[in-house]
């Protein structure tokens, strides 16, 4: 945990799609933990996976009391080094936790894990997948 942040800290996500061209090479998932662009900042090379891939119902970034992988992002050009990110998922009580995280916070130290408050995590991947069905690449 970053100084200044206990065991108990409560981290914000907030999730955005990226339309693809022309704006980008295809379309993406942006996943913003505390206004960090966990994506970028863990690996510049990734982009986030199809927003339909991640945001459905009952889909990937969804928790569950048993620890689950989930891809988030993958390499948009092949270079050597990892071709995905994987991070670690899961439901504790209220509370679902990132980890496997490896990302600079704002100070630089290392990302590891981060928490979220079941409440505004659930909410806010219902938002993201509610807002795609107003662009045409969420059909």
């Amino acid at each position: 945990m970053p100084d200044g942040q206990s065991d108990d800290a409560v981290n914000t996500l907030l999730i955005r799609a990226c339309p693809g061209p022309p704006a980008c090479a295809a379309v993406h998932t942006y996943l913003f933990v505390d206004g960090l662009d966990v994506v970028a900042r863990s690996d510049s090379r990734m982009a986030g996976l199809d927003p339909r891939r991640l945001l459905r119902p009952g889909g990937p970034l969804y928790p569950t009391d048993t620890p689950c992988m989930v891809d988030v992002a993958t390499q948009e050009q092949p270079e050597p080094g990892p071709d995905g990110l994987t991070i670690r998922i899961r439901l504790r009580g209220e509370t679902v936790i990132w980890s496997g995280l490896m990302y600079p916070g704002l100070d630089g130290r290392p990302i590891e894990e981060v928490r979220f408050g079941v409440e505004q995590y659930l909410g806010e991947v219902e938002r993201a997948y509610a807002a795609l069905k107003g662009h045409p690449f969420g059909q």
